[in-house]
């Protein structure tokens, strides 16, 4: 009888104990499936953050653009200033890097562009026909490079050029300017040059036209710096024409130009009425004397920003216009006066305008070449 019970409680031991091991087997399945779980759940964790991080590299443009001023400088409040304002306008979209360098003279062109060319940027531009000569011999040296000339035409396959028909919106310029001084009761205006070429000539040209189609006697003053960098000479020069009645005088001078401004200012200062046009871009900022007072009558835009932004654009995209030469003017607002122009009254803005349509509609065709030199 008890070896009976004995045999009994073992089988019933037996059987709790085979209970107890079978219950655990689940037990450890579930922790291994839950740990493939994790794995999983940390695998596609894994996956999303290097999703994110290669998004975020597409995202960061790899291209560059260098920029190389002549010796107006980076801040010149002109041409230099401007072509750079669209190229940081097109980095601040696509987040390609930027980079300027300054020459200090005509020597350093070659040098300079040569040095951009060598670390091989994506796209060099060089603005203003000072840089003709450079542009061209380097662009020889560098064939696979991608450049932009700004204001004049380098016939090269690796260069792209912009030009601006200067002469329309300097004609815009002398309408204004001739009104002003008509409604003043004067009859004497002026214009001051940087160097006396080809290009600038156009300014002259397109100035004096614009004057004359409002009254063939007013008389036009003109001056040349010799510079685009001497302030003190486009002051001196321009304080030479004030001085013999000029009651506008219009630059197209660079920085030699921000001399005939401080010269207007200082006049206005003292209670003279006088007159400044600005270039390139607008300069009404740049006149203010007394509070919100300008001595800016108005400013021929030279659209240089739109032009470097444009070819910045289309070589990003695989479209850089090779060898082409991209016009500028009335008809793309290209060039044009400033949208905003408080100093001249809504009767002469009208009668801008009216001159405006007439050269595009080609009523009339603006000269390239000033009477002096016909």
């Amino acid at each position: 009888m008890f070896k009976k019970l004995l045999t009994m409680l073992l089988v019933v031991a037996m059987v709790l104990s085979l209970a107890s091991c079978g219950g655990a087997e689940p037990k450890k399945e579930e922790k291994k499936e839950e740990k493939k779980t994790e794995a999983k759940k940390e695998e596609k964790t894994e996956a999303k953050k290097e999703e994110k991080t290669e998004a975020k590299q597409e995202e960061k443009v790899e291209f560059s653009v260098g920029l190389v001023t002549d010796v107006g400088g980076i801040d010149d409040k002109s041409f230099n200033q401007s072509t750079w304002e669209g190229i940081l306008r097109f980095a601040e979209e696509t987040g390609a890097k930027t980079q300027y360098v300054q020459s200090e003279n005509d020597a350093d062109y070659i040098p300079n562009l040569s040095t951009f060319s060598d670390n091989e940027l994506d796209l060099i531009i060089a603005p203003g026909f000072l840089f003709t000569e450079a542009l061209t011999e380097v662009s020889g040296q560098f064939p696979e490079q991608k450049y932009l000339i700004i204001d004049t035409v380098v016939e090269k396959p690796n260069v792209a050029s912009a030009v601006f028909a200067a002469e329309q919106g300097s004609y815009l310029v002398g309408v204004a300017s001739a009104l002003k001084a008509k409604e003043a009761g004067k009859d004497t205006v002026g214009f001051l040059g940087g160097m006396d070429f080809d290009l600038i000539q156009a300014f002259e040209a397109g100035f004096e036209a614009g004057v004359k189609a409002v009254d063939e006697n007013i008389k036009v003053l003109v001056e040349y710096a010799g510079s685009f960098s001497d302030t003190q000479i486009g002051q001196t020069q321009s304080a030479k024409m004030f001085s013999q009645g000029a009651y506008v005088i219009f630059h197209a001078a660079g920085g030699a130009g921000n001399g005939m401004i401080k010269e207007a200012k200082d006049r206005r200062t003292n209670g003279e009425d006088v007159w400044a046009c600005g270039v390139d871009k607008d300069q009404y900022k740049d006149g203010i004397y007394e509070g919100e007072k300008s001595v800016i009558l108005t400013s021929m835009m030279k659209r240089v920003d739109v032009a470097s932004e444009t070819v910045c654009k289309d070589t990003l995209a695989g479209k850089f216009p090779s060898g082409q030469v991209l016009t500028f003017d009335l008809s793309n607002n290209g060039v044009g006066l400033p949208a905003e122009n408080p100093n001249l009254s809504d009767e002469i803005v009208k009668k801008v305008a009216e001159f405006r349509q007439e050269i595009v509609d080609g009523k009339v065709t603006v000269p390239l070449t000033p009477s002096r030199l016909k």
